[in-house]
């Protein structure tokens, strides 16, 4: 039972990926390709590189989710920095490279320097998780070559043709961190007085900013982003289309919060449970039949497994 994963961004929200990869490896399903944006490359990166999702979660869970996004020396413009990300990446992934892993990884960045989106194949696995999860002034552009790249989401929140072409024969599982479009509305929880959930996480903009007009208006502009995104991600779903969707029920959490991972990991492996039937459907006989058709057109057009 072939399938391919599509992991999109969320910050801390990520965490509920790893829940999804347990139901997947539990069900036997077998995953023969991941493409993964900002969080999602992230733990799509461990994965390839042979993780399972009880590895990741034992050491994920003895992280200090105080000190990953410290600054560090060199880094440029941002509000804060991947000092605990990065020395927890060098630790598991070290030097490992694309070509080193055990299945096929593509992740997603947007290059600045050309405003297009970028698929990244080759190369230290570490420089493009970084890069995928530059979230812009938030975090650190990243650097590569000629390109100055920040967070895949930008232009690519949810990577569902990118998984497609890793192998246009296997049912594309899209798994989405973000809420649907108009779940504020249901929950009522904004005004233009609130301080979004992001200034919790940023002490110093939090002290300039207190609750006057500056913390308002960088409410009401996070807000606009997010819904610019969602607008976006949802549009690319119907565009791409994958053959199922899993859509972990994780409320307000913002990308730096503090969180309970246990919570979230439940809350993915949850989700993914839900979709097991959609998930099985798209292995159906007549659904094998056109996912081979599209392999052999593929394969005719010499577009088979383009990045």
């Amino acid at each position: 039972m072939n399938i391919t994963l599509a992991l999109s961004g969320g910050g801390v929200k990520g965490f509920a990926h790893i829940g999804v990869l347990r139901v997947m490896e539990a069900e036997g399903f077998r995953i023969c390709g991941v493409a993964g944006t900002s969080a999602g490359g992230l733990v799509g990166a461990l994965y390839a590189s042979g993780y399972s999702a009880e590895q990741m979660e034992a050491r994920l869970l003895e992280i200090d989710q105080g000190n990953l996004f410290g600054r560090m020396h060199g880094d440029g413009p941002a509000l804060l920095g991947f000092t605990g990300v990065t020395a927890i990446l060098s630790e598991l992934l070290g030097e490992r490279t694309f070509e080193e892993i055990r299945l096929p990884l593509a992740i997603t960045a947007t290059d600045l320097t050309s405003g297009l989106p970028v698929i990244i194949r080759q190369g230290r696995l570490i420089d493009a998780v970084l890069a995928t999860s530059a979230v812009p002034g938030v975090f650190p552009a990243r650097s590569m070559g000629d390109h100055l790249l920040v967070d895949g989401g930008v232009m690519n929140p949810i990577p569902v043709a990118e998984a497609r072409a890793l192998d246009p024969g296997a049912p594309v599982v899209a798994v989405v961190l973000a809420p649907p479009l108009g779940w504020q509305q249901d929950e009522k929880i904004f005004s233009a007085d609130n301080i979004p959930v992001l200034m919790t996480n940023l002490p110093l903009v939090y002290r300039l900013a207190g609750r006057l007009r500056l913390a308002q208006a960088f409410n009401i502009f996070v807000q606009s982003m997010d819904l610019t995104g969602l607008m976006l991600l949802e549009k690319q779903l119907k565009l791409d289309h994958p053959e199922a969707i899993i859509r972990p029920e994780l409320g307000m959490i913002g990308i730096i919060d503090r969180v309970n991972i246990p919570e979230l990991i439940k809350a993915g492996e949850l989700a993914a449970i839900k979709a097991l039937p959609v998930i099985r459907q798209s292995l159906s006989q007549q659904n094998r039949l056109k996912r081979k058709l599209f392999k052999f057109l593929s394969k005719s057009l010499g577009t088979e497994n383009e990045p």
